[in-house]
């Protein structure tokens, strides 16, 4: 017999989910905007009632937090799994919960499946577990499932490549499914976990926009299926395959939002999550450090003379820290040997790294170093003395002449540990850049958890080294791997117009002080393009700002642009750091503009970079968002100097700041001065 149902509410900053359960599997009954305070649950209940007419089954199987093929359920079912090689179709009982954890089992199949909930600052944190009596094969194990907007009209996701990150695709709800899928081992350049679901008509500054974030680094599933009856329901996973059998199994964090003002409140909670809730912050007595890499400047070309010149140049232009990219290890002079062998090249370091941390150290900076732990070449000491240790077949094809270290081997975590450890014990060393620079050549849940192992025991013996997530450069963003990490390499694309389209989409999900940004060559090595300093250097300045490239490169205007823009962000880096990155809606689809506003929103920047040229003339207004209408603001182009002489009227925001009300400058909007492509207006406000 059914038995009454019960209610249960999460509220969160922005968003309610009610959840309900006749005795089954609970369901998500609401997703949405905040319900009010003591509202009627079973009469919302009542509300979600659905007819039944010819052509169906005689009732709606439940879309819960695990639909279930056992219950006649038509579409994509939240668990799918094997015991002895025959499928299982169990029928779950609620039977223990406190409103955020409901635990439901199947006594005869022998399984228990557990819901959890957690307010994250802004966000809703759900995962499922599955434990079973005996040994069981997990083909898919869904986080908890949630509907999909009705009032959706299409589905934003992410596609990518290298040097080419975080590309919005838009597909719309029909019949059937959308499934993205990463199966590369990494959360991936071609699949970030991430997706939004706004309503008709949402953009990034108004609307009703929900979103998703499934925060783990081995490779997911997404699926948001519209059923024949018109439900829509939104399941994400580990990849397809990629768990072993056993008797528990675990789904990663699922990471929820909902927003009334377009994207950007979404977009905002998700920042806020990461920055305040996720990353653990090893110094947080001390601002960002200006960073410097020295990759594009000598690749594997080390020499301690040439060194201490890019950092002598370096600290002049402000950088704060300095970072010894790949070259320093085994006999590692191109990408073809020596990952793996991670002791210093006595032939590059015959005194070792300290004469160039010490130099580094002289000059007010700190020193970081680069690491591919997970990787080996064949040629190197360690993949002869330990074959077996290969992920993989023998005969597999490599990637950038390197295979992959079995790190669900604690022997293999054993190994990294000491090697990593005994360098950062005899050294003053403050940060790690980590790299991954292949795919798995086959996807395996146990390697990111091999890999969270050995991240978490590093960060639990050297508390205060900051760790950046590197995968070819934004191969592996995700809420999993950003639990034991302080930084992304969102691209390894140096390319200031490139990189002002990937910040822009990736705002997304990331906020600017773990969003590593550099100040490329004149001549940029990924794209061939040449763009001027001011441009580079601005949008770099739009995110943890670093230089990579050779300093001596630059003539002494370009010397005087970056060393100007980079005081400037040292000047504002510490209420920028803290600030949400609110996309605007241009209405020149040749910008790409941003507002990042204050915590306290008394101040604000926004960045109008200019990615083609118009199809009109002049510039359009360009329509700012989430200032105070009734308060009145001083605006500054504060790079005015940088105008060509083909703007040739003069205009008051060219000449000194304006006093504007916010309700002006979100309904009318700013009008800045004609400027060619491969530029960028940098606009201050202040609330006065």
């Amino acid at each position: 017999m059914t038995q009454a149902l019960q209610t249960w509410r999460i509220d969160a900053p922005g968003q309610t989910l009610v959840l309900g359960s006749d005795g089954g599997v609970p369901g998500a009954l609401y997703w949405g905007a905040p319900l009010p305070a003591g509202d009627d649950l079973s009469a919302l209940a009542a509300a979600t009632a659905r007819d039944v007419t010819g052509g169906m089954i005689d009732a709606l199987p439940a879309l819960s937090l695990c639909p279930e093929a056992g219950n006649s359920f038509q579409g994509q079912a939240g668990l799918v799994a094997y015991r002895d090689g025959q499928a299982l179709y169990p029928r779950f009982k609620l039977i223990e919960t406190d409103g955020a954890r409901f635990v439901c089992e199947d006594a005869e199949a022998g399984l228990t499946l557990t819901f959890t909930f957690a307010v994250e600052g802004d966000v809703i944190a759900a995962s499922t577990t599955l434990t079973s009596r005996a040994e069981i094969s997990v083909h898919h194990l869904a986080a908890p499932v949630l509907p999909g907007p009705q009032m959706g009209a299409e589905i934003l996701h992410f596609s990518g490549r290298w040097v080419g990150e975080f590309q919005m695709e838009r597909s719309p709800w029909r019949a059937g499914v959308l499934m993205r899928e990463a199966r590369t081992g990494r959360s991936g350049h071609e699949h970030p976990p991430l997706a939004y679901f706004p309503e008709q008509g949402a953009s990034n500054t108004q609307g009703q926009v929900f979103a998703m974030h499934y925060g783990w680094s081995g490779g997911h599933v997404m699926y948001a299926e519209e059923l024949p009856d018109g439900r829509r329901q939104i399941q994400w996973g580990h990849a397809t395959g990629t768990r072993r059998a056993g008797t528990q199994f675990e789904t990663g964090k699922l990471y929820l939002s909902v927003s009334d003002t377009g994207l950007n409140g979404c977009a905002v909670a998700f920042q806020r999550h990461l920055r305040d809730h996720v990353v653990t912050w090893p110094h947080p007595e001390r601002a960002r450090p200006v960073h410097y890499n020295c990759w594009e400047a000598i690749y594997f070309d080390h020499d301690f003379e040439e060194l201490k010149a890019i950092a002598d140049r370096a600290a002049a232009l402000g950088a704060e820290r300095f970072v010894l990219d790949d070259g320093w290890f085994g006999k590692r002079d191109d990408d073809t040997s020596s990952l793996g062998d991670w002791d210093i090249d006595p032939r590059k370091w015959p005194d070792g790294l300290s004469p160039l941390i010490d130099h580094v150290a002289s000059l007010g900076m700190v020193f970081g170093l680069w690491f591919e732990p997970e990787m080996v070449n064949l040629d190197s000491d360690l993949a002869r003395a330990h074959p077996e240790w290969i992920l993989g077949p023998a005969d597999q094809i490599e990637g950038r002449q390197q295979r992959v270290l079995d790190m669900a081997n604690p022997e293999v975590r054993g190994y990294l540990y000491g090697k990593i450890s005994a360098i950062l014990e005899s050294h003053d060393i403050d940060y790690i850049k980590w790299d991954h620079n292949r795919l798995l050549p086959v996807a395996d849940a146990a390697q990111a958890e091999g890999i969270y192992a050995l991240m978490g025991a590093l960060r639990a013996a050297f508390p205060k080294v900051e760790i950046e997530s590197c995968a070819s450069g934004g191969g592996r963003i995700d809420a999993g791997i950003l639990r034991n990490t302080q930084r992304v390499w969102l691209s390894d694309s140096n390319d200031a117009l490139e990189r002002l389209r990937i910040q822009h989409d990736a705002a997304l999900m990331l906020p600017a002080a773990i969003t590593g940004s550099h100040v490329g060559p004149r001549h940029c090595h990924t794209s061939g393009r040449v763009h001027d300093i001011h441009f580079r250097a601005w949008v770099a300045a739009q995110r943890h700002m670093g230089c990579e490239m050779d300093p001596r490169e630059l003539t002494d205007s370009e010397t005087e642009v970056l060393t100007r823009v980079t005081t400037w962000w040292k000047a504002n880096r510490d209420w920028r750091m803290s600030a949400d990155i609110l996309r605007l809606d241009a209405a020149d689809s040749s910008v790409i503009a941003e507002q990042q506003l204050a915590q306290d929103k008394t101040r604000f920047v926004v960045f109008a970079g200019k990615a083609d040229t118009g199809r009109q003339i002049m510039p359009r207004p360009l329509r700012l968002t989430g200032l105070e209408p009734d308060a009145h603001y001083e605006i500054e182009l504060i790079n005015r100097e940088e105008a060509h002489h083909l703007s040739r009227r003069e205009m008051p925001i060219k000449d000194g700041p304006l006093t504007v009300s916010g309700q002006i400058l979100m309904q009318h909007g700013l009008i800045l001065p004609w400027s060619f492509p491969d530029r960028m207006w940098v606009i201050e406000g202040k609330r006065v």
